[in-house]
């Protein structure tokens, strides 16, 4: 399913106008968003995104036929769906950045918001690269394919160390700080300020950084993950958009649950795991001519039930922990 330009001019114009009214209508003030505002706009969000894949469904039909408009729109479903859920993961690096540097609620939205801007741009350069990739050297499948199964492994054995928790480590961090001065005043909320004719940044733009930084990281586990189901660049930068566009309004919302995604990290372990097999025994049997492939429907359903049981898993111990 090849789409012309103007669907993507069309999709672009769509994701300016919508982060313009989020910025300068819905939350042109800093404010604390709470936990039921923020449950709505995680509706809307996704309520957006669903009518997207829908539309992707009746286009498709009128423009290609019923089975490819189909298997289209399970791509971007399927797609949109594990962006989703390893961005949950990626909410928790975020509330410890935030906590680490005293950061208000109400100023949390306005950071969350540019850093989502730089996620845009640099979802767009990877997803081309990687689609870029696959076409000219098959054998990059097995190198994404690989990536996943060992990242899936390590993320299962990694170890949560909140305590020992410290931004100021961080490769970024450490090099921005001898390439810019860095004002050590907290209460400042910009992110930059001039100092007798020196401009310093702020603990907000350090902020800022490490949310692009840990975009950055989780850009890398994510997209080969999206390739597996779909190489359509169309589908996969549509679903990775969509997702990240509700990613501050989930912060938001999950901000005071976030107990109750205690096992989500083995979840997401197996499910990277999983397509990184996926993908290797797919190219494999392509490349060999064996009648070898999982498709996607049985990718969507290994998600779903892993996601489910994780939640389910940390509401029934959080439940348990409660009477105890």
């Amino acid at each position: 399913m090849e789409v012309g330009i103007g669907f993507w001019i069309g999709f672009v114009i769509f994701v300016v106008v919508m982060l313009f009214l989020d910025l300068k209508v819905f939350h042109k003030q800093d404010e604390e968003i709470k936990v039921k505002p923020a449950l709505y706009w995680s509706a809307f969000w996704i309520g957006l995104a669903l009518l997207f894949n829908v539309g992707i469904y009746f286009v498709g039909d009128f423009y290609w036929g019923e089975v490819i408009a189909k298997q289209k729109a399970l791509e971007f479903f399927t797609g949109y769906l594990i962006e989703k859920s390893l961005s949950v993961d990626n909410l928790f690096v975020f509330l410890m950045v935030f906590g680490f540097f005293g950061i208000q609620a109400k100023y949390q939205h306005r950071i969350l918001f540019w850093g989502i801007i730089g996620a845009i741009a640099m979802r767009a350069i990877f997803i081309f690269a990687g689609v870029a990739l696959i076409e000219r050297f098959t054998w990059v499948m097995y190198v994404f394919g690989g990536f996943l199964i060992y990242t899936g492994i390590h993320m299962l054995f990694e170890k949560d160390d909140e305590k020992n928790f410290d931004p100021n480590k961080n490769f970024a961090v450490k090099l921005f700080r001898k390439l810019m001065p860095v004002s050590e005043d907290a209460s400042l909320t910009t992110f930059f300020v001039r100092k007798d004719k020196v401009l310093y940044a702020t603990h907000f733009f350090i902020v800022l950084l490490l949310i692009e930084a840990s975009d950055l990281i989780f850009a890398i586990d994510s997209i080969p993950a999206v390739l597996s189901v779909s190489k359509d660049p169309f589908i996969v930068y549509t679903s990775n958009i969509f997702a990240i566009l509700g990613l501050r309004s989930l912060y938001f919302a999950l901000n005071g649950v976030m107990q109750y995604f205690k096992y989500l990290k083995y979840a997401l372990a197996f499910i990277l795991s999983f397509i990184g097999v996926k993908m290797c025994l797919n190219e494999f049997g392509h490349q060999f001519g064996y009648d070898i492939h999982i498709g996607t429907f049985v990718s969507l359903g290994v998600i779903i039930v892993s996601l489910t049981i994780s939640i389910l898993a940390s509401v029934l111990e959080e439940k348990v922990r409660k009477k105890s």
